[in-house]
């Protein structure tokens, strides 16, 4: 067995399996981040005169439209601050987008509230058939695999991106960024949106048929809904100086927004996932990628994020009353719950994938500049 290493610059370690070291102890996802990400990155004047051309493109195709672009807001403090600039420094006209799976904490349907509510745009609200998701969350559980949050991210993405190409929204403002998330999660931590996986898992452990659930694979998302349909995907927030710390005090200020104990814990279902399960079945702990990214971007300390991993992502208190609230929910027994998750770990290659395919596609990204994060 490997021996167990931290790396010396930021906290990513050797649970992500494939991680490198070079003679000082620094990782490949420090090398990737100074290397590739840095030279590129331009939240300066070249980012503001790129930002200025890019809306300046939104407003004209969207002269005499009920909206110019679309939003997906999930009251967290990306996609929130995006809204903020998106309309009172950027004057665009958003569609705010939000898609229910069910399992939103109150502080996250409340932020989303004070956000539409100060900024006075519209919101769309797509609810999604709460049965089908629930079979299908429970399938991926039954299936072993470690990114028990791929169901909900793919409904939620896939929800706003056929809505946007129904309704011939051509811009997707996106809250993506290098601020906070340079470091992306191992593979083996976060795997892809593979519609051919999340299907064939349904069919081994699914009970009823998926007839409406919201599906976008890579051939509509990268290639039908770009090139046929023109839409555009935005990350503004690269191209702006931006900060956690700033947007927060920011949202705070102007919304009274509340921020989350951590980055995706709005959803009652992804802090289970993230801070329990991920971590207690196999071991990945998603903060220090999280972490790592600030701490790469001079936004917090290594040694205060070292002192924060010492403490688990939440309680376990807290922990057992999410495992209660989502096993009744998903209609088991925390009794049969907890057998689940002894089971034997699994990965998608135990799934038919697409793994192939999106590799080739993600290697065409790198080439083509469209992604400079660490991927494998």
């Amino acid at each position: 067995m490997r021996e167990y290493q931290v790396c010396s610059n930021c906290v990513m370690d050797t649970s992500d399996s494939k991680i490198v070291f070079d003679e000082k102890g620094i990782c490949d996802h420090c090398h990737n981040y100074y290397e590739n990400i840095v030279p590129n990155w331009h939240p300066d004047e070249i980012g503001a005169q790129e930002l200025k051309q890019i809306v300046e493109k939104i407003k004209k195709d969207g002269n005499g439209k009920e909206y110019d672009c679309i939003i997906g807001l999930s009251g967290g403090v990306d996609s929130s601050y995006l809204a903020y600039y998106a309309v009172r420094k950027l004057g665009l006209r958003p569609l705010f987008f939000s898609c229910d799976t069910g399992w939103n904490l109150n502080v996250a349907v409340e932020n989303v509230k004070k956000i539409v509510t100060g900024l006075q745009q519209p919101l769309y609200e797509e609810i999604v058939d709460l049965e089908e998701m629930r079979d299908l969350q429970l399938a991926f559980f039954k299936s072993q695999v470690p990114y028990q949050d791929l169901p909900q991210d793919h409904v939620i993405f896939a929800s706003l991106y056929n809505y946007a190409a129904k309704h011939g929204i051509k811009y997707v403002l996106t809250g993506g960024n290098n601020s906070t998330e340079c470091v992306r999660e191992p593979n083996e931590w976060v795997y892809n949106n593979d519609v051919k996986m999340i299907k064939d898992i349904h069919k081994k452990y699914g009970k009823i048929k998926l007839k409406t659930l919201p599906m976008c694979g890579m051939f509509k998302y990268r290639l039908y809904y770009r090139y046929f349909k023109g839409m555009k995907v935005i990350k503004p927030l690269d191209l702006i100086p931006y900060t956690k710390k700033d947007a927060i005090e920011t949202l705070q200020r102007e919304f009274g927004w509340e921020p989350y104990a951590n980055k995706h814990f709005e959803s009652v279902f992804t802090r289970f996932y993230e801070g329990y399960w991920l971590v207690k079945k196999f071991g990945y702990d998603k903060r220090r990628a999280h972490f790592s990214s600030l701490i790469l971007t001079k936004q917090l300390g290594r040694d205060d994020a070292l002192d924060i991993l010492k403490n688990p992502p939440y309680d376990e208190k807290t922990a057992m009353e999410d495992m209660e609230y989502i096993s009744a929910k998903l209609g088991v027994s925390k009794e049969e719950f907890l057998e689940i998750m002894s089971g034997e770990n699994k990965t998608y290659k135990d799934y038919k994938n697409s793994a192939g395919m999106i590799n080739l596609a993600i290697k065409i990204a790198h080439i083509v500049g469209m992604e400079k994060r660490q991927y494998r």
